[in-house]
């Protein structure tokens, strides 16, 4: 993406993720992390800017066009935004791919069935019943439904916000192992995380934002706690190209 801005919330942010990587916005609460990767899946608008998936540039503000350009966005708050609670784990594993597949008008029950249990079986979902209310999950087992969802639709660029938040240690390690498969089977990840040892354990690349600017950009081999901070805090070696 290109000079990404809005105003008041971020300003000329501009960064590349490529295929087979993961990086990581880092920042302090308020930097404008989520408002920038919100804007650039178009749930959230921007003033200026251009944002380009495999060369081509996608519509502002519309979701339609980021999920048909191959890109999926696990927001920051599963149970708000990520799931519907009163559905059922299988209805909600497979809302995105119905969306795209019923405009085609492939996607019967049976399907909807099939792809609910390989998706749940390949994260290793801890369920009952694949009928039952999502609502009855654990924390870590809601997450991997919402990241099911999203890998159903065989993303190109996959967003994730705050990843392992408010999950268990072992959950949080499977999530992990799977946006490192995700990278190597090509995928480019554009994680959004505040826990440092999870940016500096997966990361690639580490972008900080301070006070909505992208301020520096850190390689894996360069990246550690301290550099990480005092980005973090406007004390940076100077502002990221």
């Amino acid at each position: 993406m290109r000079d990404l801005t809005r105003a008041g919330v971020f300003d000329r942010v501009s960064f590349e993720v490529r295929g087979g990587e993961i990086v990581a916005l880092a920042g302090l609460v308020g930097a404008g992390r989520s408002e920038v990767v919100r804007a650039v899946f178009g749930v959230d608008g921007y003033d200026s800017g251009e944002v380009f998936v495999a060369g081509k540039r996608l519509a502002k503000g519309r979701p339609a066009a980021a999920m048909a350009a191959g890109v999926a966005l696990v927001p920051e708050d599963r149970r708000q935004q990520g799931l519907v609670m009163e559905l059922s784990i299988e209805r909600n594993a497979t809302l995105t791919r119905r969306w795209s597949l019923s405009r085609l008008g492939l996607l019967g029950p049976r399907t909807e069935r099939e792809d609910a249990y390989k998706w749940t079986r390949r994260l290793q979902v801890k369920a009952g019943h694949l009928s039952d209310p999502v609502s009855t999950l654990s924390g870590g087992n809601q997450q991997k439904v919402v990241l099911a969802k999203w890998l159903s639709t065989d993303p190109k660029v996959l967003i994730v916000d705050e990843p392992t938040r408010g999950i268990d240690v072992g959950t949080k390690a499977e999530v992990h192992r799977l946006m490192s498969q995700l990278a190597v089977e090509g995928v480019a990840v554009l994680m959004v995380s505040s826990e440092l040892p999870e940016v500096l354990g997966m990361a690639d690349r580490v972008l900080v934002m301070h006070e909505g600017r992208l301020v520096e950009e850190i390689t894996r081999d360069r990246a550690d706690e301290e550099s990480v901070m005092l980005a973090a805090t406007g004390q940076h070696s100077g502002d990221a190209a």
